[in-house]
């Protein structure tokens, strides 16, 4: 399973139907003493946010989406009874997000509250026409302040059907799309089979949220806990945000077009023996892939210290590892990668760096953001381009055994941007990296040229266990500027 754009999906055209979900109930009814369930951290942002930019007729536009195959004809009884039995499963999915005193309230409705019917929408001869169609489609129906908060249909044919989701991201994360495929299949094969679906509750994304708001909800600037983030920021020359380090030709202020692009890194055999050189150095792949990118960085005109926010999911080994919600926290991460130090070293320092990274998740990263830098909280974007690394393992995810069933890939979007944003993934087939970042000649340069040294750096590391030769990139000058937002939520995006 991997991360790509939309438009890079050759699914096959056919008919489009798509599901329809109601409240058989009149409403949740605002409580006359608050709310009753509280929002995440980072769902009061991002919901924040989106109001700001619609009262400034500025729209904020991203979404997240999940695709899967399902074999032979669909039976849309069956499916219609797996995606509701899905949203039942899930609390945060049945939420509508109420701004009550103040306070962001999420209101759910009960799981026997909820019907779903399926309705044509359009037949399509072409890939082309079909995907650009979905796309607009994402874009129209997923809005922050209006429930429900997804979209769900199939592109229907004689023997096979492709199944989408997509989502804002108030009500999920990235590692949310593979629990999503997983659950929806498996309650659509044991029905297809006669068996049940399975609705009962997972653990509840607001559950995670209230512990969480109870816990941090009363730190303040001078918190103790806030230590490792005040530490960052004072080496950052009191900076907040870790910069990209690369030239990408934008203007302060100003938001740009986006470039959605994907590539291969290393083939299924290149990457379990880059495993293996990052294991022989007593680390990891994804700390090898955050090495490599920190020399080519460098060696493009960067720094020597890697100065990074990295996305960690805080679901843990077991409790919330089958719920859908944001469970991310970003988080800060340092590290030396200057000339000279080999690759034994450069990874010495990433374990070290995630090791102390590790040590204070305890604090979340828009507490931190808004008590460290409350003129830059205030803002509808990150100030300038940010550093940021984020790398998920699928073949870790719930259902990752059947992915070569159902066919999964997951794909982000967002309308406007001012920086640069990479995620890189790790799957059957080997290790891929998708990016979404401002369309000028000097990011389109500045890109290019950093993904052509990744994949050498990266072989070079495979083949020879070492960083290799310099690289010998061009040493951009120029203003840095600004990224997506918490976790490349899209809080800098624009229509």
């Amino acid at each position: 399973m991997r991360q790509f754009p939309l438009e890079m999906h050759g699914m096959a055209p056919g008919r489009v139907v798509e599901w329809r979900l109601r409240s058989t109930a009149a409403g949740p009814e605002p409580s006359a003493e608050g709310p009753g369930r509280r929002a995440s951290f980072n769902q009061d942002k991002h919901f924040t946010v989106a109001e700001q930019s619609r009262g400034a007729d500025d729209p904020v536009a991203s979404w997240l989406a999940v695709t899967f195959e399902v074999a032979g004809a669909l039976d849309e009884s069956a499916m219609t009874r797996a995606l509701l039995a899905f949203v039942r499963r899930h609390e945060v999915l049945r939420c509508e997000f109420r701004r009550l005193a103040g306070e962001l309230a999420c209101e759910p409705l009960a799981p026997g509250e909820l019907a779903l019917s399926v309705a044509p929408v359009a037949a399509f001869d072409t890939t082309r026409a079909l995907v650009g169609f979905l796309s607009e489609r994402f874009k129209r129906s997923i809005d922050t302040l209006s429930w429900p908060l997804f979209t769900m249909g199939a592109v229907l044919r004689e023997d096979s059907a492709t199944v989408y989701l997509a989502f804002d991201h108030i009500v999920c994360d990235g590692l949310s799309m593979p629990i999503a495929v997983q659950q929806v299949q498996s309650a659509y094969e044991a029905l297809c089979r006669g068996e049940e679906a399975g609705d009962a509750p997972d653990p509840s994304y607001l559950d995670f949220a209230e512990d969480q708001r109870r816990r941090c909800a009363g730190i303040t600037a001078d918190d103790e806990r806030l230590g490792y983030w005040q530490e960052f920021v004072a080496r950052g020359g009191g900076e907040f945000f870790p910069r990209f380090p690369l030239d990408l030709g934008v203007e302060p202020g100003r938001m740009y077009p986006i470039v959605n692009e994907a590539s291969p890194l290393l083939d299924a055999g290149e990457t379990e023996v880059f495993d293996k050189a990052c294991r022989a150095v007593d680390g990891k792949a994804f700390m090898g892939v955050l090495a490599a990118v920190a020399v080519c960085l460098r060696e493009a005109g960067g720094p020597g210290v890697y100065r990074g926010f990295m996305p960690v999911s805080e679901r843990g080994p077991d409790g919330w590892a089958q719920s859908v919600g944001w469970f991310v926290n970003t988080m800060p991460i340092e590290f030396d990668a200057s000339p000279g130090r080999d690759f034994a070293q450069v990874m010495a320092g990433v374990r070290a760096a995630f090791g102390e990274m590790m040590g204070h998740l305890d604090v979340p990263f828009v507490r931190a953001w808004q008590l460290l830098a409350p003129v830059d909280f205030a803002a509808r974007s990150w100030p300038y381009p940010v550093n940021f690394f984020s790398y998920i393992d699928t073949r870790k995810c719930p259902g990752a055994e059947r992915h070569d069933d159902w066919r999964p890939a997951s794909h982000v979007w967002s309308a406007r941007a001012n920086g640069a944003c990479s995620w890189f993934q790790r799957d059957a087939d080997g290790l891929h990296m998708n990016s979404i970042y401002v369309d000028t000649p000097a990011a389109r340069r500045t890109m290019a040229g950093f993904q052509a040294a990744l994949r050498r750096t990266v072989r070079e590391i495979a083949r020879h266990g070492s960083l290799g030769r310099p690289l010998g990139l061009a040493a951009p000058r120029g203003p840095v500027g600004a990224a997506l937002a918490v976790s490349g939520s899209g809080y800098a995006a624009r229509r």
